[in-house]
């Protein structure tokens, strides 16, 4: 039998992961296509942790199990709470234990190339549009093939062959700061991750490999309000100076976006999605976990029922579970970044 053709847009985690049990599973016609020129086209993100009965099976289904332990960083599993006023340790998990140790992102993300065949991933090629298995790329070329696989993110190109929905902002910005070597910082960051919060105003930092620090503050905003480092500072002004020096340097604004619950729909031959591009959701430790365990359970249901009932079985499973996760994070994520009162002065 001719091995079927699989194009899979986005060379993120999640379609590396498709990419690569598939290839384990002799699918000999699978194509990563990828608008980015390069691995090295921008940075990759941050720090994540990959639990053990999603991100980690996910890993164990790559067969990179043993090469995932040599690169992760159990110590980072800690989570420290301070003071936002005092800057003192209030609450403490020290690193226990094999559930969720930290990877940095790009690390993770090198290392499913480096297993992929050679020519796997087409760079510089992005899918634009995907109508009946035929798909027209950025460059305005098209071809066909007999599944094509959206894992191409919050704004995904495939999503539209679907569903027709669309992200909406939660109402949430997080501005992203990095630091490097700084020994105060990663001091009152510990080995992971540090919170200190305070009537509804967040402080995250998370230590990824290297001494590199990368620090968010959170807090409910307009969602094209881009705060100066003095306002972030005159909105800090009562935490202490050490935490406030998470907000010097350059800032990175991230308003947080998630697709609406229940997202869901009809089966469509030929075309499924993963990761963000299924389930987009706030950025609660969950999303990336679940981009590979939608990427894994993908491809194994093809593997073992080939093309049309394996996407029909993926489905059955992976929608289900991903409505539970969208519903608890959207929940937490405005639980834990609560109103102000002074809301007026962000925007």
């Amino acid at each position: 039998m001719t091995s079927p053709r699989v194009a899979i847009a986005g060379a993120g985690l999640g379609g590396l992961t498709c990419a690569r049990v598939l290839q384990l599973h002799g699918f000999e016609n699978v194509t990563v296509f990828e608008r980015e020129s390069s691995p090295e086209a921008r940075q990759q993100g941050g720090t994540i942790d990959l639990h053990a009965d999603s991100g980690q099976e996910a890993v164990r289904a790559a067969g990179l199990f043993d090469e995932w332990r040599a690169l992760a960083r159990f110590e980072g599993q800690e989570q420290r709470k301070v003071d936002p006023v005092t800057a003192e340790l209030i609450e403490h998990e020290p690193p226990e234990g094999d559930f969720r140790p930290e990877i940095d992102r790009g690390q993770l993300r090198q290392l499913l190339l480096d297993s992929l065949k050679p020519g796997t991933v087409s760079w510089g090629l992005g899918i634009d549009s995907v109508t009946s298995g035929s798909v027209t790329f950025l460059d305005g070329s098209t071809a066909e093939f007999d599944l094509v696989i959206g894992a191409d993110g919050a704004w995904s190109r495939v999503r539209p062959a679907v569903s027709p929905a669309q992200p909406r902002y939660t109402g949430v910005m997080f501005v992203e700061t990095r630091h490097d070597d700084d020994a105060e910082l990663l001091d009152l960051t510990g080995q992971g991750t540090m919170v200190a919060d305070d009537e509804g105003l967040m402080l995250w930092a998370q230590r990824n490999s290297g001494n590199h620090i990368r620090a968010y503050a959170c807090m409910r905003a307009r969602e094209d309000w881009k705060p100066s480092n003095a306002e972030l500072r005159e909105l800090y002004a009562d935490w202490h100076p050490s935490l406030r020096r998470f907000l010097e340097g350059e800032l990175i604004h991230r308003p947080l976006y998630a697709l609406p619950v229940p997202h869901t729909w009809e089966h469509t031959p030929g075309v499924t999605l993963l990761g963000d591009a299924a389930h987009l959701m706030p950025p609660l430790g969950v999303g990336a976990n679940l981009a590979m365990q939608d990427a894994a359970d993908l491809a194994l249901a093809i593997a073992r029922d080939g093309v049309r009932d394996g996407v029909r079985a993926y489905e059955s499973v992976m929608l289900p579970r991903a409505i539970d996760a969208q519903e608890r994070t959207n929940e937490g994520l405005l639980d834990m970044v609560p109103e102000r009162a002074n809301v007026a002065a962000l925007g």
